[in-house]
């Protein structure tokens, strides 16, 4: 269990111990906002507290947090690190338990998860009377026993603040109200919608062209008809953007919203979008939904059905001065060079010759200037090596640091695909050994690759093609026809990374049509199963090596492995620990906790 820093028992705490109280003061020092929280490491501070888990009874310990907010419920929280990234990582670092409780679709018994936390859909498990439930409904029945118990109540908290619409701007969707000196604030009358702007509008001094029309905003009351005038402020664009996909389900209906077909479209399978949209426009488009459902224009009451939110592009900032305001002179990437200078980084102004300050890895601006020209980049490498790079980084809900050796490392790879389905021998005999080996490699990449894509693990899926085309080229031995249904899955898979080089394989193998039209490669459950696994070895929540091994190995032989896995033994004796305890999750990882 995890409490803010600043909740009313932390602050207990502090007033009674100073390394607690230096610990908050430690915690306060970051940035308050989500975002801040969200890329601070994790720390936390063992509070020696227990506390009764309400079902089993069970003793849980309870720690101070720096990633828990104090307006977030109550700024307590019972953790759950298989299920949130930030309980995970926290959990790692201080060797907690981390006790899968959903359950994805074909998982068994034994699933588990190693450094990246499962949040998609499931069934639960490890959870006595609520084994089985989909989540929603195991909350709703958690609650339910807990108010029965009358040790608590459910409460639903909204996080709402108030909304400013209007904008000093042009560009924008008129208010349709009109200010009278007698009648107060009069909306426009229904037969005179849509207001439209005037087209007559100068741009040549700043402030709202809109307040200085000479006679768009003069209009009379629609009340009393006295002169009166019209609303020279816009809507926020995110009013608009809040409602577009109802429209998009007939954007032809002579009405603004077709009930029928915003019936038959909404809601939206996938919204995917960066954390601002997430927040705001997510919280908006669910607002404005609920509004429309509520006034009877469509049935609808959520807009999307699933959300995720893809992290930024970052990258080092440069600067060589300050300008006169005492800003830092931002330099642009593509005027740095990069040297390695006993042992360190020195950069060098290309344009100048002038010493370059490396500073902080951070979101790309304009502002900074720590941008990367995409036409640079196509120029260079080709749009698809830049497509694949940004793909194969990181999983997409992180950040991800531009480099010019990943993209250089993604050109590469570009190279050596097209290498293979050129140089594709038709007249291979076969091989019946062979063949049947790399068959059973092409199903097992269709397998990982597709599980990778459906679950938004690009990274993963990009990974996998890497070792794909590596397997094909090991099985050099392998006859025409098994080598090409291989090159033939893996132009297919390649479609959604890189989708020229895949249509130009596609072709080269002599297929018929475009590569986006042949239907996705589908896979042998018995052929893609895998007789042996690969375990990480994890220490102090950390990869540090690992086994291969048959797949149901006991426990002894997979701790043995472990314990004798050089590279381990190398970090063990490195940093002078000795195991204390070993868990093993059958199939799946290895944690030895060492001190």
């Amino acid at each position: 269990m995890g409490l803010a820093p600043d909740h009313p028992i932390s602050k207990q705490l502090a007033e009674a111990d100073p390394k607690v109280a230096a610990f908050v003061a430690e915690c306060r020092k970051g940035g308050a906002s989500q975002a801040d929280i969200e890329q601070a490491e994790k720390i936390g501070w063992d509070t020696g507290l227990k506390v009764v888990h309400p079902f089993t009874g069970a003793e849980v310990s309870v720690w101070i947090a720096n990633f828990i907010l104090s307006d977030y419920g109550t700024g307590a929280i019972f953790a759950c690190p298989a299920h949130d990234q930030r309980d995970l990582d926290f959990a790692r670092k201080y060797d907690l338990p981390v006790i899968p409780v959903v359950r994805p679709e074909g998982a068994g018994d034994d699933f588990a998860v190693a450094d990246e936390a499962y949040t998609g859909p499931g069934s639960i498990f490890h959870s006595d009377f609520l084994n089985g439930l989909d989540i929603e409904a195991a909350k709703a029945e958690a609650i339910r026993r807990i108010e029965a118990a009358g040790t608590g109540e459910g409460a639903t908290i909204y996080r709402l603040r108030d909304w400013g619409v209007s904008r000093q701007r042009y560009w924008g969707c008129p208010i349709p109200v009109i200010h009278c000196e007698a009648c107060g604030v009069v909306p426009v009358p229904g037969d005179q919608l849509p207001v439209e702007l005037p087209k007559d509008v100068t741009f040549d001094v700043p402030g709202n062209p809109l307040d200085r029309h000479p006679t768009w905003k003069h209009v009379d009351c629609p009340s009393c008809g006295a002169a009166a005038r019209r609303e020279t402020d816009t809507l926020d664009t995110f009013v608009d953007s809040s409602w577009y996909f109802a429209r998009f389900a007939d954007p032809k209906a002579a009405e603004p919203i077709n009930k029928a077909a915003a019936a038959k479209w909404l809601p939206v399978d996938q919204y995917i979008g960066g954390v601002e949209h997430a927040v705001l426009h997510l919280l908006y488009a669910r607002f404005i939904t609920r509004a429309l459902s509520d006034a009877g224009l469509m049935d609808v009451k959520e807009p999307f059905a699933g959300l995720f939110t893809q992290g930024m592009v970052v990258h080092e900032t440069y600067f060589d001065g300050h300008e006169d305001s005492g800003k830092p002179r931002w330099v642009e990437p593509s005027d740095v060079r990069i040297e390695t200078v006993d042992g360190q980084r020195v950069a060098t102004r290309l344009s100048t010759g002038a010493p370059v300050t490396i500073g902080d890895i951070e979101k790309m601006s304009k502002s900074k200037k720590n941008v990367v020209a995409p036409q640079d980049i196509i120029t260079a490498y080709g749009v698809d090596a830049g497509r694949l790079f940004i793909l194969s980084d990181s999983p997409p809900e992180r950040d991800i640091q531009w480099s010019t050796g990943g993209v250089e490392g993604a050109a590469r790879f570009v190279q050596r695909v097209w290498g293979e389905f050129d140089g594709f021998d038709v007249a291979a005999p076969a091989n019946p050994d062979a063949d049947s080996a790399l068959i059973r490699e092409t199903h097992k990449a269709i397998k990982a690759v597709s599980e990778g894509v459906e679950h938004f693990r690009f990274n993963s899926a990009v990974a996998k093609l890497y070792a794909f085309l590596a397997t094909i080229r090991q099985h050099d031995k392998a006859g025409a026809e098994a080598k090409k249904t291989a090159l033939a899955a893996l132009a297919r898979l390649m479609a959604p990374f890189t989708p020229h080089l895949a249509e130009e394989c596609w072709t080269r193998l002599g297929e018929a049509g475009m590569v986006l039209d042949a239907p996705w490669p589908v896979y042998d459950a018995a052929l893609a199963a895998d007789d042996q696994v690969t375990l990480p070895v994890q220490i102090g929540g950390k990869r540090r090596g690992e086994v291969v091994l048959p797949r149901g190995s006991d426990n002894a032989t997979v701790e043995a492995a472990a314990l004798a896995n050089p590279t381990v033994q190398a970090y063990l004796a490195a940093n002078n620990l000795s195991v204390r305890k070993v868990i093993v999750v059958p199939d799946r990882i290895v944690n030895l906790v060492a001190g």
